[in-house]
């Protein structure tokens, strides 16, 4: 081999490897702020992870795009999706399948899906049944196996249905509730399940909850929540 050639062996041979880039990383294009970065970080080794925080805090886009990257990296089988509909989860009369009555309510959703990945690839993956849209009613009876649950809005879930809920999980499974105590929905506001959830979470191993706390809106909305829940507060 002449000098030349020994050279560029030597070059090939120091050569540094190419670090292995996590393909989760790589597919989903959404950025990180280091509050989401230290809950992602802390929520991991959770069963049941409770997202709370006012409008616009980030906690339903965080807990999409757990649900994403596990899914791209293969660590669970299939992305459920739920979100109580506040109408007693009577959607027989509207026309279409379960997907197509559950569309309305299921819009913020699908917008942080888009947000992670491109619509096409969402929805090739709902069309493969890859991720699975429920309604609350359809959960019941259900064990969730190898599976990651995304349950949104859940302020809005009664006591009755979030025990049924969080019931559903099984093995190999997580789930992520994300929720607003300051924005309930049903008529009788202490019908809610959630700081019923909270209350019950203290000293339960598995189960965790984390407030968000930095506004992604407007700064105004800040503002605008603040006189909100004063004023509702002294009604």
């Amino acid at each position: 081999m002449n000098q030349l050639g020994n050279i560029m062996a030597k070059r090939q041979i120091q050569e540094p490897k190419v670090k292995q880039v996590n393909v989760a990383e790589r597919a989903v294009r959404i950025v990180l702020n280091e509050e989401q970065k230290n809950i992602l970080r802390e929520s991991y080794k959770d069963a049941i992870s409770i997202f709370i925080g006012k409008a616009g805090s980030g906690k339903t886009l965080l807990g999409t795009y757990i649900a994403i990257t596990q899914k791209i990296d293969k660590e669970i089988g299939k992305i459920v999706i739920t979100r109580p509909t506040v109408s007693d989860e009577q959607l027989g009369f509207l026309p279409g399948d379960v997907k197509d009555k559950l569309d309305p309510w299921m819009q913020p959703i699908y917008h942080n899906m888009y947000s992670c990945i491109e619509k096409q690839k969402v929805l090739k993956m709902i069309e493969d049944g890859d991720i699975e849209i429920s309604p609350i009613a359809y959960m019941r009876g259900r064990t969730i196996n190898h599976a990651i649950v995304v349950a949104d809005e859940i302020q809005n879930l009664t006591k009755k249905q979030m025990e049924m809920l969080v019931s559903r999980l099984g093995k190999n499974s997580r789930m992520i509730l994300c929720g607003d105590i300051s924005q309930v929905d049903l008529k009788n506001k202490n019908d809610s399940g959630l700081q019923h959830l909270i209350n019950m979470a203290v000293g339960i191993e598995g189960i965790n909850v984390y407030e968000f706390k930095t506004n992604h809106r407007h700064p105004i909305v800040d503002k605008l929540l603040e006189q909100f829940n004063l004023n509702n507060n002294n009604k």
